[in-house]
């Protein structure tokens, strides 16, 4: 395994592109555990009305195990396929924007992996030989 430093700009990047998710997440999280005002009878036109503190209690878990340095690969790998769901979702109830999720894990991945050393071994974009 390589032990050149990865470039500052590079690091910054990856944690302003992790970063972002709070966008995404954060929000998401708190309406599913708060419900305010009229959100529960918006969310039970799709879902069951019960499930939207577990799936909020479940994002903001994903997001926090994702920012953590010792749980990173985890909360990737938990928000992958928390987001495959969502496409899913998305498909399923055909209200087109079945793109968001997979722009959302494109960059938590981009920003994994510009900021961490292990993974760019691991997932190499240039072939040495």
């Amino acid at each position: 395994m390589t032990t050149d430093p990865i470039p500052k700009w590079q690091r910054v990047t990856g944690w302003v592109l992790s970063g972002i998710l709070a966008l995404a997440f954060l929000p998401s999280a708190f309406f599913k555990i708060a419900q305010p005002g009229d959100f529960a009878e918006k969310w039970s036109k799709d879902y069951p009305s019960s499930s939207a503190l577990p799936i909020g209690v479940i994002e903001l878990t994903i997001f926090v195990l994702y920012l953590i340095p010792k749980t990173r690969y985890l909360g990737g790998l938990l928000m992958l396929a928390y987001l495959g769901g969502a496409v899913a979702t998305h498909v399923h109830i055909n209200d087109g924007r079945f793109f968001f999720p997979v722009i959302v894990g494109v960059i938590a991945w981009l920003g994994l992996y510009l900021r961490d050393r292990k993974l760019r071994a691991l997932v190499p974009l240039v072939s040495e030989g």
